[in-house]
């Protein structure tokens, strides 16, 4: 398991909700928060490792020796949003890449522990923030979506930066096709 860089498909793939929670969901949950420490994220979302489900592993921390802050949720969603504010942020997917975001300042959540029970909260800034990144995740929306005029034209070249790396890495069959990329993300879906 490895987290994908923009361009990769599985980014715009809406997540699929997840119906059952047993040891391969905890296999990927694992490899997730290691990668997600690894990149120093506060998050990671399954599309982000090419896996189309609703799933999400966080530390707003961003700590590896706060494991009492690491959550894992599935099928979330967001139900109310509050406020705005503006920051700077950044996607594991896009390494290097920063741009101010403007986001909800507060927003209620729901979503599945890994117990099957239903948790609904309320966060406010870096963790709405956070939340809200995620989220966009799993509905195939990046924060690239999200920037202003602005940024998107001062992003442009490092954008076109990764779709030329990820190219390249296709044309050497370091990375499959689109076609194949689809079709292996139709059969997990097709597994959950």
């Amino acid at each position: 398991m490895k987290i994908v860089h923009y361009p990769h498909p599985a980014l715009r793939h809406p997540a699929r909700p997840l119906t059952c929670i047993d040891k391969k969901l905890h296999l990927h949950i694992g490899a997730m928060k290691d990668l997600m420490y690894e990149a120093r994220g506060l998050g990671l979302a399954a599309p982000q490792v090419a896996l189309p489900y609703q799933l999400l592993v966080m530390n707003v921390t961003g700590d590896p020796k706060q494991p009492e802050r690491e959550e894992v949720f599935l099928n979330p969603s967001i139900v109310e949003r509050k406020g705005f504010m503006e920051d700077e942020e950044g996607c594991l997917s896009f390494p290097g890449l920063y741009q101010k975001i403007r986001r909800s300042k507060t927003i209620k959540i729901q979503a599945y522990d890994l117990k099957g029970n239903l948790v609904e909260r309320v966060v406010s800034d870096l963790e709405a923030r956070a939340w809200q990144h995620e989220i966009d995740h799993l509905n195939g929306v990046l924060f690239i979506d999200m920037m202003g005029p602005i940024a998107k034209l001062s992003s442009r070249s490092s954008v076109k930066n990764f779709e030329r790396v990820f190219r390249k890495a296709q044309e050497k069959g370091e990375i499959p096709p689109e076609f194949e990329i689809e079709k292996f993300l139709a059969a997990l879906e097709s597994q959950a």
